[in-house]
């Protein structure tokens, strides 16, 4: 267990950092597997462009590496452009 102040304060925020990268990594996770359940041409077009603000924004904070999020919009926008 930490003894100093500012080593109790840094294991609160890193816990707190922790559980809203995850919250947001496991939304991000639902959000391309809604893509790509998708049966509807239409609808995934429409879910696309959020998902990729989504992905974007992840990257930004560092949550994501820049690009993974480049890699897995381009294999979205893939799947979208084949759907039927």
């Amino acid at each position: 267990m930490a003894n100093h102040k500012s080593s109790i304060k840094r294991i609160r925020t890193n816990n707190r950092r922790r559980d809203r990268n995850s919250y947001q990594t496991v939304t991000a996770r639902t959000s391309i597997k809604k893509i790509f359940t998708a049966t509807d041409k239409k609808e995934a077009q429409a879910l696309l462009p959020k998902v990729h603000s989504l992905l974007d924004r992840l990257a930004k904070k560092h949550i994501i590496h820049k690009n993974k999020a480049a890699n897995l919009k381009s294999e979205l926008a893939v799947h979208v452009g084949k759907m039927k």
